[in-house]
């Protein structure tokens, strides 16, 4: 089992990170981000980016994109701004978790690009 890589408060990144296993993000984000198993986005923390990952739990704010084949959890705390493509509907929204955008269900997603 890979080690959790956990980004602390304070610390701002711009650029692309592929993460092995699972992240904590607890600081400020812009860009690419890649893990194989979770990205967690802490309360505290302001992600804008695009991200590939199995799981995401959303307890912060997030823009972007968020490609996802397992679960994604926006928690009470969570904002989440964007496009979430997932192969199935596994999201979950706490009383509370703020969600805008789409939810976009399967693998095609030039089928699913809005300016075609």
């Amino acid at each position: 089992m890979a080690a959790e890589t956990i980004i602390t408060d304070g610390v701002k990144i711009d650029g692309t990170i592929i993460f092995k296993g699972s992240a904590k993000i607890d600081g400020e984000i812009t860009g690419d981000l890649t893990s194989d198993e979770t990205i967690t986005i802490g309360r505290n923390a302001t992600v804008r980016a695009k991200i590939n990952t199995k799981n995401a739990v959303i307890s912060g704010t997030f823009e972007g994109i968020i490609n996802a084949s397992g679960l994604v959890d926006i928690t009470s705390t969570g904002k989440f701004t964007g496009d979430l493509i997932q192969p199935n509907s596994l999201l979950s929204i706490e009383k509370g978790g703020v969600f805008k955008g789409r939810s976009i269900i399967g693998t095609d997603k030039e089928e699913d690009d809005p300016n075609k």
